[in-house]
């Protein structure tokens, strides 16, 4: 494009964890009138997804176009990943090219960025209206009142901590009937379930009104004809087993973009829809290219105004809060995979953020009474190693087809997809998060991190078949400590029905590496029972190591008898008074669990390290 003064201005909205509960999306409860205007002007992507279902691994990707996974830690929930020099936000680049930028006002970028250095403004006052005159603008506003927490209802720990419901705002009240609610076939129906959804339509329209309010500006000030408006989420949606799941209600994400007509590289014409699949991490480049600026070579993704290749969408999960588990997706317009590296968790943990939600909490306590049907209490039990759903016809994604043989070419496919994308991205999801070849460049050194085999490893690690185990007990005594580690994973997934992995596992229990050491003392609990099984995970747990080893230990010591960790009482206690929030978490959700004192109304939640962010 010519001149700076001829390139177009940019207005992106982000709302928080929201998914396309609209009404140019068919959704018959939603009053968007002003997103929908702003659909019938624009491109409207209707199978758009995120790259993780959390805010900090999607918000990294949103500033850099890198997949999470490929830059660890940032795939994993509030870390922070190392930035290398040759790494370029996208606000740099517009400035760079003469723009002024402003966030207004959530980073969570997972990535050790000063926002006051990449922005020229980054605050609750940052607008366009502030820039020198002449300068075209790319302005970012992030609504928070859609964030999770807007559905937190009068008993959740963190409403009793803070006297309201409300973290932004005024408190919401059910914006539909509850009786109109449609529930997904996963979800138990109970009023709390439902109230999460109906609560949850009020900051939908909240959000509306706000994108009205910015495109009244645009208006006022003369300049709807000269900006791009973009309007997308940091990932979906905050009812149960949406956010931090990948599934659809995790991943799937509104994305409309209108254009000013004058430009040459629009992605379509006004009112269309775009049905396959596309990944959030297209945003950035795509504002590049209708800046018409150059897009980094290692941006994961093409502009939205070219044509792609295979219409897919990939996703990751890593380490959520306080819980890990490892999971992989693939979504192509009709089906959508997963691979679960970690199948001897359930899908569904107990995390003491979401365990606000009075929805989860219902769920939770109709499992315990065992109100469930089997589509509703599959996710308590420990994860399926992979799953195929047929979105269009099973859009809650509760029958998995994986294993069917009328759906074995499409499995085979979307398999190998996934395991291209794991290798191209040099996905460092497999490393333990107190790695040191964490991160892109550190990752990618010759030899340093075997990725293809520890790929191998840990996919032969899903089968249920004990014939693998020689494979996994060679590579349990491997000189790659990830290597040793997957094996020690895999051998956990196979047990208690290994006994030839006794002794190995013994062995292992004195490898230099926790990351090792846990699962194969995991492994061993489970197998034999082992007093020195228990011991290490205590030792670990108890350690001045990092917080990460001392976590994933307290994580295997809530999986094993109850009875047997009671002896490390003292360990637990220490955990939970760590300081840390999410080792803090697991400890004190272990010690109630210890002391027989937990129900899924109790306050594992610490409220005071979120207050004290509020008050800085």
């Amino acid at each position: 494009m010519g001149t700076v003064a001829e390139r177009p201005n940019i207005l992106w909205i982000v709302s928080e964890d929201c998914p396309p509960w609209f009404g140019c999306y068919g959704d018959a409860h939603a009053v968007t009138p002003a997103i929908d205007a702003l659909a019938s002007r624009g491109v409207l992507y209707e199978r758009a997804y995120s790259p993780a279902p959390v805010c900090a691994p999607s918000r990294f990707a949103l500033l850099t176009g890198i997949a999470p996974e490929s830059h660890s830690p940032a795939d994993r929930m509030r870390a922070v990943a190392a930035r290398p020099d040759w790494m370029a936000t996208y606000p740099e680049l517009f400035r760079d090219a003469g723009y002024y930028c402003t966030n207004n006002a959530k980073t969570d970028y997972n990535l050790d960025v000063d926002a006051n250095a990449i922005w020229d403004e980054s605050s609750r006052t940052a607008h366009w209206r502030n820039r020198p005159a002449g300068a075209p603008f790319l302005a970012v506003f992030n609504y928070d009142p859609t964030h999770e927490s807007s559905v937190f209802d009068e008993n959740s720990p963190l409403a009793r901590a803070i006297g309201s419901s409300a973290v932004f705002g005024e408190p919401l009240t059910p914006a539909v009937p509850l009786e109109a609610i449609r529930l997904p076939r996963y979800l138990p129906d109970t009023p709390e379930v439902r109230s999460d959804f109906s609560r949850y339509y009020s900051a939908v329209a909240r959000l509306d009104a706000f994108v009205a309010g910015l495109l009244g500006q645009l208006a006022e000030d003369g300049l709807a004809e000269d900006t791009v408006v973009l309007l997308t989420s940091d990932h979906g949606g905050v009812t149960p087993r949406s956010k931090r799941y990948l599934y659809d209600e995790g991943l799937h994400v509104p994305l409309l973009v209108s254009a000013p007509p004058r430009l040459a590289e629009r992605p379509a014409p006004a009112g269309s829809r775009h049905p396959d699949p596309v990944s959030t991490l297209s945003v950035a480049p795509t504002l590049l290219a209708l800046a018409g600026l150059p897009v980094p070579p290692q941006m994961a993704q093409r502009p939205l105004t070219e044509p792609t290749g295979p219409a897919l969408a990939f996703g990751e999960r890593g380490r959520m809060d306080e819980r890990f588990s490892l999971v992989r997706t693939v979504r192509s317009r009709r089906f959508r995979y997963l691979r679960n590296y970690t199948p001897h968790r359930p899908v569904i943990q107990h995390q003491a953020f979401a365990w606000n939600a009075a929805g989860f909490r219902s769920w939770e306590a109709e499992h315990t009474a065992g109100r469930l049907t089997p589509e509703q209490e599959r996710w308590w039990l420990p994860a399926e190693p992979v799953e195929l759903y047929d979105v269009d016809a099973d859009p809650d994604e509760v029958e998995n087809l994986a294993g069917r043989p009328e759906f074995a070419e499409v499995e085979a496919q979307l398999r190998q997809a996934l395991r291209e994308h794991i290798l191209a991205g040099h996905d460092n999801g497999f490393l333990p998060e107190d790695s040191p070849l964490l991160g892109w460049d550190a990752s990618r050194a010759p030899g340093a991190y075997p990725l293809e085999r520890i790929l191998d490893l840990a996919d032969r690690g899903l089968e249920r078949d004990s014939s693998v185990l020689p494979d996994l007990l060679t590579a349990l005594g491997d000189d790659d400590a990830t290597v040793r580690r997957w094996a020690a994973i895999g051998i956990l997934r196979l047990t208690p029905g290994v006994p030839d992995a006794a002794a190995p596992l013994r062995t292992a229990l004195a490898d230099p590496e926790p990351s090792v050491v846990v699962p194969a003392a995991e492994a061993l609990a489970r197998l034999t029972g082992d007093e020195a099984a228990y011991q290490a995970l205590a030792r670990v747990a108890a350690s001045e190591g990092t917080p990460w080893a001392r976590l994933e230990a307290v994580n295997a010591l809530t999986y094993l008898d109850l009875d047997r960790v009671r002896p490390y009482r003292e360990v637990v206690d220490a955990a939970a008074t760590s300081g840390g929030e999410y080792l803090s978490s697991a400890g004190r959700y272990l010690r109630l669990l210890l002391d027989d004192e937990y129900t899924p109304d109790a306050a594992v939640f610490d409220p005071a390290p979120l207050l004290a962010a509020f008050k800085r």
